[in-house]
């Protein structure tokens, strides 16, 4: 059984999507509603992770060897500057959260498939926050394009 790889990937995806949202919190903190939700959306993601350690117990996690190279993504390390920098590092942070979303949406299938309760209960809970972050980024970025791509500075 593969899902071991894929409960891995949600847990360290989880946990690189809250640290991203708290350096988006940190780096545009002059930003107030985004300092302010990335903090939440972060605590958001360590609740998921939490949500999951049931179920990471129950099924394990994969071993080293047997993840595929590149089941990864890279967190944000530092943001960038200035309104397009904003635009930048949400749009990174939407990415990330797409992946959370995706993997979230494979670990649900396989949760069907085995007609785990608790996993599906898991993932229903937590599924659901993701697509509320995503629309939130996505309405964000809409209102940070346009004085990132049509003021010049």
């Amino acid at each position: 059984m593969k899902l071991p790889t894929y409960l891995g990937l949600l847990e360290k995806s989880e946990s690189t999507l809250a640290e991203s949202f708290r350096q988006v919190a940190r780096g545009h903190g002059h930003e107030p509603d985004v300092h302010f939700i990335c903090q939440t959306l972060a605590a958001q993601c360590d609740d998921h992770q939490q949500a999951l350690k049931p179920v990471l117990d129950r099924y394990g996690e994969a071993e080293v060897d047997d993840e595929p190279a590149r089941l990864h993504a890279d967190g944000l390390s530092e943001t960038r500057s200035g309104p397009l920098g904003l635009l930048r590092d949400l749009q990174d942070l939407y990415l990330l959260a797409s992946l959370v979303d995706i993997t979230w949406t494979m670990v649900k299938q396989a949760g069907q498939g085995l007609r785990d309760k608790e996993l599906l209960d898991v993932v229903a809970a937590c599924d659901g926050q993701t697509t509320k972050q995503l629309k939130w980024l996505s309405t964000r970025m809409k209102q940070a394009a346009p004085p990132a791509l049509l003021i010049a500075k």
